[in-house]
């Protein structure tokens, strides 16, 4: 159901809505339920098995082999077609069991976002109303909830009634001081925003006092829902993106992933697609061979393909999640998240709930001179503690708590609840601003105390100063708010004892006392983990809503140092090119909506960085799908886990770290194999080209070429186990597509310049010619040579890990096929024969100027 609330009072919103201060009848409430659906957020369905499988095919390579294993039937290559099918099954099956895997752990941190709510039900016309608790699914709107310290709104509400209600809305907003919340005639003129006095949302909890609202909107009508995925700021945001291009399919960003892997990918399909025809009509034109040739063109293609490359992408990024899974509980919801984790070099972070606990701690207590004074706190502590006991408020609020835990820890003897006897207290009200509490010391008979504790000028418009001396504690509240802290002022008034009550008027001509001043709880791990990004080469930024003061104050006990923080009005207005300017030299950003925060993050990717976003509130939502990765910590609302690609689950943002290095384990793996693996097969493609156009036969038997591709295969899996050289994991890892090309075309050369090479030495040493045997002498002396070359561009350009791995031996094991295969049976099915012994000396002298030649370029390249 929709609702508007705009310029209607509660009594008119009651009416709009056929309901009333008694509540709806439970006849009335389960005929709305039936109407309107349960109170539940818009979830994203679970993919079953079969399309999970279906969309592993989406990656490019395993599309490609799919086809191509289509075409090597066509062409009766049944070898081929069956290898290839068992490569892209392998590739879909480890990808579908990764998600699989990661969804499953991201549905066990699934919370409701609350479990029940306290209505007020009626069981006929004429019964009186009574409290119920239900499941929060089954409130309807219409619905007159009550709330008290603690609970969390179930859905949108419009208040009735509210006694020192303060809100907590920073998963909704960013901004961790409680918002005020009271009952008003007439809709606050703040517009639509969360800032509404008289609305209480979904999602947010209550700090302090009570309240009573009527529900005016359930499930996917909430503001709550609206920034999750319905019509709210956030879908606005990601349809922006999809029309600027940035956003693939409309619903995902381009991530460094897809520009990295996807976009190689792309590239060498094009060449993949060409070489058929290329390969076919050259032989027409020169060698006056015709369709015979197919199935060697196939095998080019083939060659030139890294097909172990969908295999070895997600077995990386599987076991790489797999482990931090096992060891840090960091869930990586999408397997090439983890690959842009390693890629990452900007890490934007949202302040309230990830680095700081939403939870204030006490700073300092302070005298009107400016120096720490324990009767401050004790005065403060005095106040919140009988505030709470006599005004018989459920729970104290979050400032109460830290009050009182301070005087505990702080004071000399801790904190003596018995050394005052109380007598009466006036509770917090958003009007005046302030609290106090009444009390009588045992010493001084005849006399009460008033024990005045809110808002400094609340609190100094009370006391008897002079104009000095309230422009000397001004000054100093001032300047404590501007660097980060909340600042109360605590006064107190003596007055001859009595019976009659307190009262608002009583509290006037005090004596001011001092001020407190309470700072944002910082997370635990919060400063280890700053420190090792930076260890990292990871460039932090802090994009919050609240205040500039207090988000520069945590990033300074960080260890962060914030520079000069930039407030949303300042860069509202600049262009992309200006903001991407800016952003370069920020650190902080202060009073950011989402949307600006989302732009932040769209424009530090536009200018080149790869980034990475931690947020755990609806208001960091834009920003989540906006960045490379998104990443929010385990207490993060349930859509931002939703949206996250990436969930610390533990209560430790180090973890971050832990996966970004082992996103730069996958990422060094696929990068490797791609380097390594490229650089040879464009090497013998290029040679397999120019032989077949010089020589006056095939220089290799299509079956040749399909069981040289299985042996390399099989052999390059071992780099999806191989370890990574310390040193690539200092820094953050960038696969870009040029320099990848750049590098295997220079030792693709290198390669191609061996194998022709080979080629001389076997035309003088087999006289390979037009005769059977010759031909079969020269497909033989290739193929050892193929094998010995890529089993030397594994240990040569692996570089920098020593001699130990699943590579080296992987690599011996491929150059022992290609000397021992041709001498076997398998070896004379496949048209092979015995080589002259002169052969094997003189492609030993190649191989070795090869072997001198990669090291060298290979030390050039590290």
């Amino acid at each position: 159901m929709t609702w508007a609330p705009e310029r209607r009072t509660p009594l008119q919103v009651l009416r709009a809505l056929e309901s009333g201060p008694r509540g709806l009848l439970e006849s009335e409430a389960d005929a709305r339920l039936a109407r309107d659906g349960e109170n539940v957020l818009p979830t994203r369905r679970t993919p079953s098995w079969p399309l999970r499988l279906v969309r592993s095919l989406r990656d490019p390579f395993t599309a490609v082999l799919a086809c191509l294993a289509v075409v090597s039937a066509l062409v009766a290559a049944w070898g081929t077609a069956a290898v290839i099918a068992v490569l892209v099954a392998v590739s879909c099956v480890l990808r579908a069991a990764g998600e699989y895997r990661a969804d499953r752990s991201a549905a066990g941190l699934r919370e409701l976002v609350a479990t029940t709510a306290t209505v007020l039900r009626r069981a006929g016309p004429d019964a009186d109303p009574a409290p119920r608790e239900i499941p929060v699914d089954q409130v309807v709107v219409g619905d007159v909830v009550r709330l008290g310290p603690g609970d969390l709104v179930p859905a949108d509400l419009r208040l009735l009634r509210a006694t020192g209600l303060t809100m907590h809305q920073a998963a909704l907003t960013g901004e961790s001081a409680p918002v005020r919340k009271h009952p008003a005639d007439e809709p606050s003129p703040a517009g639509t925003g969360f800032d509404r006095p008289e609305l209480c949302f979904q999602g947010s909890s209550v700090a302090s006092g009570s309240g009573t609202g009527v529900v005016v909107a359930t499930g996917a009508e909430t503001r709550f829902a609206a920034a999750y995925g319905g019509d709210g700021a956030v879908r606005g945001s990601v349809r922006g993106e999809a029309a600027r291009g940035k956003v693939r399919g409309g619903d995902r960003r381009t991530t460094a992933f897809d520009r990295s892997v996807y976009g190689i990918s792309w590239i060498l399909i094009r060449f993949m697609l060409l070489t058929p025809p290329l390969v076919l009509m050259a032989n027409a034109a020169l060698r006056g061979r015709g369709l015979e040739t197919l199935p060697f063109a196939v095998a080019v293609a083939v060659g030139l393909t890294p097909e172990m490359l969908p295999v070895i992408v997600t077995t990386a990024l599987a076991r790489g999640a797999a482990t931090l899974a096992r060891t840090h509980e960091v869930i990586v919801k999408r397997l090439p998240a983890l690959h842009d984790l390693g890629a990452v070099d900007v890490v934007c972070v949202d302040k309230t709930g990830t680095l700081t606990q939403d939870r204030p701690v006490l700073d300092c207590a302070l005298d009107a001179s400016g120096a720490e004074d324990p009767d401050v706190l004790r005065w403060a502590a005095a106040n919140s503690l009988w505030t709470l006991q006599l005004a018989e408020v459920p729970a104290a609020d979050a400032l109460d708590e830290a009050l009182l835990d301070a005087a505990e820890q702080r004071l000399p003897g801790g904190f003596d609840a018995l050394e005052h006897d109380p007598v009466a207290a006036l509770p917090f009200d958003p009007v005046r601003r302030l609290s106090t509490a009444v009390v009588r010391t045992p010493d001084r008979l005849g006399s009460h105390t008033l024990i005045v504790k809110g808002a400094v000028e609340e609190v100094l418009d009370r006391c008897a100063l002079g104009a000095g001396e309230r422009s000397r504690v001004t000054a100093l509240a001032a300047a404590r708010a501007d660097d980060g802290l909340r600042v109360l002022a605590v006064a107190l008034g003596e007055r001859p004892a009595r019976t009659r009550a307190y009262t608002t008027a009583d509290e006037r001509g005090l004596t001011f006392v001092g001020l407190v001043g309470l700072r944002d709880a910082t997370a635990e791990t919060a400063a280890a983990a700053l420190t090792a990004l930076a260890r990292s080469g990871v460039e932090v930024k802090v994009l919050t809503g609240d205040h500039p003061g207090t988000a520069a104050r945590a990033c300074r006990e960080l260890g962060l140092a914030p520079g000069e923080v930039v407030t949303a009005d300042v860069f509202d207005g600049l262009s992309d090119a200006a903001l991407a300017e800016l952003a370069a030299r920020t650190t902080v950003f202060a009073r950011c909506t989402p949307e600006q925060k989302a732009r932040i993050v769209r424009v530090l990717r536009e200018r080149g960085h790869v980034t990475g976003f931690l947020g755990d509130g609806v208001n960091d939502l834009p920003a989540l799908r906006a960045s490379d990765v998104g990443i929010c910590p385990r207490d993060a609302v349930d859509v931002a886990r939703e949206a996250a690609d990436v969930v610390l689950a533990a209560k430790d943002l180090t973890s971050l770290d832990h996966a970004i290095a082992a996103g730069r384990r996958a990422g060094g793996t696929i990068a490797g194999y791609l380097r390594i693996t490229l650089s040879s097969n464009f090497g013998n493609v290029i040679a397999m080209l120019t032989a077949g156009l010089l020589l006056p036969f095939l220089p290799m038997l299509p079956a040749q070429v399909l069981v040289q591709n299985l042996c390399s295969d099989a052999a390059q899996l071992a780099f999806a186990y191989d370890r990574q050289d310390p040193a690539a994991l200092r820094r953050p890892l960038r696969l870009r597509p040029r320099e990848v090309l750049r590098f295997v075309t220079g030792f693709g050369l290198l390669n191609a310049a061996a194998d022709l090479a080979t080629f001389a030495v076997l035309a003088w040493a087999v006289r390979a010619g037009s005769d059977a045997s010759g031909q079969a002498s020269f497909h033989t002396g290739w193929f050892t040579e193929n094998l010995l070359t890529q089993a030397l561009v594994m240990l040569l350009l692996r570089g920098g890990r020593g001699a130990r791995g699943p590579v080296p031996v992987a690599a011996c094991a491929l150059a022992g096929a290609g000397l021992v295969l041709p001498l076997t049976p398998v070896g004379a099915a496949l048209g092979m024969a015995p080589l002259p012994g002169v052969y094997y000396p003189l492609v030993g002298v190649v191989l070795g100027l090869y072997a001198g030649g990669l090291w060298w370029c290979g030390r050039s390249h590290r």
